[in-house]
């Protein structure tokens, strides 16, 4: 950790921030903020751009740094050590301590005093709100662990817990960083839009009716004309959130007219009982404002229904496009598992277009960590099996299923399998050379054997001994394993020279640094050709 002299609040401090990922951040970054959203942090990031503290916002810092102030020399007296703030960073990371000892192995972090946050330290269990920082300070400074305490300064209100990095968490959030880097990378900034209010069409002119027996005085015709001059203006082609308000928002307008309307209706009837075409032209209008309003009742749920389900299909092909630029460093042979990302599930309730992308893009961003992490874990293991069975992998035809493990079990069960095989390839080449010992000691006593059965036998001519000029040999199938010259002479029992096994038919196919390498299947075969050769010498001898 590279340790900073500045002062946490300060403009310096601020500045410092600005150049990296700090830890108060982290919870944001990981979609566990209560406070910001990953879309907002992202934007911030890229334009530097930071939302103003309130006056009500700064007193509440101030309590906190207050209480925090107060809380420290309670920490110190448990701890039996005098804790210093510290501003620290590491790669791309940083973190704010509110105190560490002078060893570094323990730090404090202070939160001021708050029923939820009490409970969940009695509870033994802080929320990913809480811990993601925790775990980014532990990472930066190499610390041990950290006192979590939520206090108001004084030893009556002062809860505490120890927090120790969690297996697996420190792993996620470094993925996490790397793909919000990634995304930081490709952001385009748009320009931020106002809240979206929606605005229903201009209000229709009042509708005055007047009737005694007749319709004495109307403007029905002028009114009729406006009125569905403004029906068929209104926007039916939803695209955005503004869309949708205005949409929602004229839906109750035209409930309205209806209404409206038929309680002019109702009027006019009080006054007269035949006023057919006054009728006619009120509910002509009503009609119209009804069907409006049905239609863009459906058209905003149509709509969307449609919105959602392309964020969910746009989400699912991002996700399975960063899969696929995975499987392309894989190497063709091994794929890429199922990742699980649940887009459908993580929109639900969300109302706005910006609040049901945000949240389809945190659970696409949650997926593609995850899916990354398994990827790392892969390509380790790949390397593995290349390092450690290179020359073993048709024992590894289950490599899909393996590469999934944590890389310590691969590796032992690596290690297992050769293990198992090359004892069991030394069991089979142990039991052929000893057929062809017993072969070889079963034709050796066959001339003794018609000695007996024929005792005056014809002259026989002096064997032709076979000498290192005839070799015996036979086809055996090369099963790749090789075996030293240093191994053969040692399981014989004697030096065997590389110039007098080549003599005998036996060239080395490799060499190992200094050492003659032969095929292992050969031994039997090398055995024989000895054999032969011990028999060849001692029949030339007896012949002389």
């Amino acid at each position: 950790m590279q340790v900073h002299n500045v002062q946490q609040g300060t403009p310096e401090w601020h500045a410092l921030r600005a150049s990296y990922f700090t830890a108060s951040e982290a919870p944001a970054m990981m979609g566990a903020s209560k406070y910001q959203t990953r879309t907002d942090l992202l934007a911030m990031k890229k334009t530097g751009i930071v939302e103003e503290v309130t006056p009500q916002q700064q007193a509440i810092f101030d309590r906190g740094h207050a209480t925090e102030e107060l809380a420290r020399p309670l920490v110190e007296e448990m701890l039996g050590e005098e804790l210093y703030p510290i501003v620290g960073t590491s790669g791309n990371l940083l973190a704010s301590m509110d105190g560490a000892t002078m060893l570094g192995d323990t730090l404090f972090e202070h939160k001021l005093w708050n029923q939820g946050v009490v409970a969940q330290i009695r509870a033994g269990e802080l929320q990913p709100h809480y811990y993601w920082q925790l775990e980014q300070q532990l990472l930066v400074s190499g610390a041990e662990r950290v006192i979590f305490v939520c206090s108001d300064g004084t030893k009556t209100n002062f809860e505490h817990l120890e927090y120790r990095p969690v297996a697996g968490r420190r792993e996620q959030l470094v993925a996490g960083w790397a793909q919000f880097e990634e995304d930081l990378g490709a952001l385009e900034v748009k320009e931020a839009k106002a809240e979206v209010i929606g605005a229903a069409p201009d209000q229709l002119p009042a509708l005055r009716i007047e009737v005694t027996g007749m319709v004495t005085a109307s403007n029905l015709d002028a009114f009729k004309s406006h009125a569905l001059q403004v029906f068929s203006s209104i926007n039916t082609d939803l695209k955005d959130d503004q869309d949708f308000a205005d949409a929602e928002k004229t839906v109750k307008w035209c409930g309205d007219v209806e209404s409206r309307l038929e309680a002019a209706k109702q009027h006019a009837l009080s006054q007269t009982e035949s006023i057919d075409a006054l009728f006619k032209a009120i509910d002509d209008i009503k009609e119209e404002a009804r069907r409006k309003r049905l239609e863009l009742e459906k058209l905003v749920k149509n709509r969307k229904d449609t919105i959602r389900s392309d964020i969910v299909m746009d989400s699912a092909k991002a996700l399975q496009d960063h899969i696929d630029q995975i499987n392309g460093t894989l190497g063709g042979r091994i794929r890429m598992p199922r990742v699980p990302a649940d887009f459908a599930g993580s929109i639900k309730g969300k109302k706005t277009v910006a609040s049901l992308n945000e949240a389809a893009g945190a659970e696409l961003a949650r997926a593609k960590i995850g899916a990354s992490r398994i990827g790392d874990g892969i390509r380790t293991n790949l390397a593995s099996l290349n390092e450690l069975a290179a020359n073993h992998k048709f024992l590894f035809a289950d490599a899909q299923e393996l590469v999934l493990k944590a890389n310590d079990d691969l590796v032992a069960l690596i290690k297992v399998r050769i293990n198992e095989h090359e004892q069991e390839e030394q069991k089979r080449r142990d039991a052929e050379l000893a057929r062809e010992q017993q072969r070889q000691q079963e034709e050796a006593k066959q001339p003794a054997v018609e000695q007996i059965h024929n005792p005056d036998p014809e002259p026989v001519a002096a064997a032709t001994p076979i000498t290192s000029a005839t070799p015996v040999t036979q086809a055996v199938t090369d099963d790749g394993q090789r075996i030293k010259l240093g191994d053969i002479s040692a399981r014989l029992g004697f030096t065997l020279p590389a110039d007098f096994l080549s003599s005998l038919g036996f060239d080395a196919v490799a060499t190992e640094r200094s050492a003659k390498l032969y095929r292992a299947s050969d031994f039997p075969r090398i055995c024989a050709a000895l054999i032969n050769h011990i028999q060849a010498v001692q029949a030339s001898r007896a012949a002389a």
